[in-house]
């Protein structure tokens, strides 16, 4: 799956299909598998990760058996697809693709559409009553758009993809808002004008019941995730429960609160505001973008600790000049490439943020640097571990 097809991760823009073929193709193929269970569809910039297993745990903790699509992984592909939890084996990974090869290879699906069928396939074997669908990227043309969720979620709008979804917060508004379906109620986490307006209109045109989690009153939940940005993941999280709540579904109170409160014990999830070990404090964060790092960096700030140092590592088609300003001129910095052909190169990174103040030195991998800021590093400092989900994936 890895190495025979275009895949984003590896190759970025070629692997980007344009339409749903393909994965109406195989879902055709594979006895379309995602009619028989429920659904629920998360997309957004930032944060559809955390949303999707805020939902998944709490589901769980309700008696459903609940299986979680998400993307991308860390370090083990089969992270992708869980039932309540627990990852897809690895045989169900291989008899997959065994069985299906003749129809992948003859259709030349990209990595994306057959790990949406690989999961479907799985969760309908399964006998789920319902799964969380995380976009992968984008919404409208997303390989996981052909379900009819019980309900859309859209966490925020930031500038990420751009190549694919456009320039402006309405452009990527109007690609992530091709989840939002016919009847279907949709939940949006934050909003600024521009995507409002379009969230409203499109969900107007769906005669789509919209709720905007931002004007929610929701509080009394905690969460095992430790980031401050899961404030408004969590808030989105509930308000979408309390929409399925009013709908039918059998979510207690004391559902939400003990799922929101054992998301990390009952998925897994891992590289949100995590930390690593204490003296020195090491925390790892997949933000990866202007507003993710943004948010993710105001806390770090916070911490309390002697000396910072970051373990900074991007892929090469990163926009440097919107996320380098963010970075303190206070920290040692660490620059390294993630092991990924998309990688960028540690010199030029280290050189780029030269001319934003950021000083330090460059390594060969991430770990090499990681081991650097360890030896540097004493007991009241801080490392923090960023720049991308791939530098966070080495270090977990």
């Amino acid at each position: 799956m890895f190495t025979q097809l275009p895949m984003y991760q590896r190759v970025g823009k070629t692997a980007f299909k344009k339409d749903l073929s393909n994965t109406l193709k195989l879902s055709k193929h594979i006895n379309s598998p995602e009619e028989n269970f429920k659904s629920i569809h998360v997309a957004g910039t930032n944060g559809k990760g955390s949303v999707s297993h805020m939902l998944a745990s709490v589901l769980h903790e309700a008696g459903y058996k609940v299986g979680l699509y998400t993307s991308p992984h860390l370090k083990d592909f089969r992270e992708r697809i869980k039932v309540n939890g627990q990852m897809i084996s690895e045989e169900e990974v291989i008899t997959f693709v065994t069985e299906n090869k003749p129809f992948l290879e003859k259709n030349k699906l990209s990595f994306f559409e057959m790990t949406v069928g690989l999961a479907f396939h799985y969760f309908g074997k399964q006998k789920i009553d319902v799964a969380v669908i995380e976009v992968g990227m984008g919404g409208r043309l997303d390989s996981t758009n052909i379900i009819k969720p019980e309900i859309s979620v859209i966490t925020n709008i930031g500038f990420d993809h751009t190549a694919f979804l456009g320039n402006t917060y309405a452009e990527i508004a109007t690609e992530k808002a091709g989840i939002i379906k016919s009847n279907i109620p949709v939940v949006i986490g934050e909003t600024v004008p521009e995507t409002k307006e379009v969230f409203q209109k499109i969900a107007l045109e769906k005669d789509a019941f919209i709720t905007f989690a931002e004007n929610e009153t929701i509080s009394g939940y905690e969460t095992d995730l430790k980031g401050v940005y899961q404030q408004k993941n969590k808030k989105t999280a509930v308000s979408a429960l309390k929409v399925l709540q009013k709908n039918g579904w059998k979510v207690s109170e004391e559902n939400i609160r003990k799922g929101m409160l054992n998301t990390v014990k009952n998925t897994g999830l891992q590289g949100r505001y995590q930390m690593l070990q204490e003296n020195p404090k090491v925390i790892c964060d997949t933000a990866h973008n202007k507003e993710g790092l943004q948010l993710v960096l105001r806390q770090i700030q916070e911490e309390i600790f002697e000396k910072l140092h970051i373990v900074l590592g991007v892929v090469n088609d990163k926009d440097l000049q919107s996320i380098l300003p963010l970075f303190p001129k206070i920290a040692m910095y660490y620059f390294c490439r993630p092991d990924v052909p998309r990688g960028m190169d540690a010199s030029f990174l280290a050189n780029t943020a030269k001319e934003f103040g950021l000083a330090g030195t460059t390594s060969k991998s991430v770990n090499e640097a990681y081991t650097s800021a360890l030896e540097n590093a004493s007991e009241k400092d801080l490392i923090y571990i960023g720049g991308s989900t791939f530098t966070v994936a080495e270090v977990v």
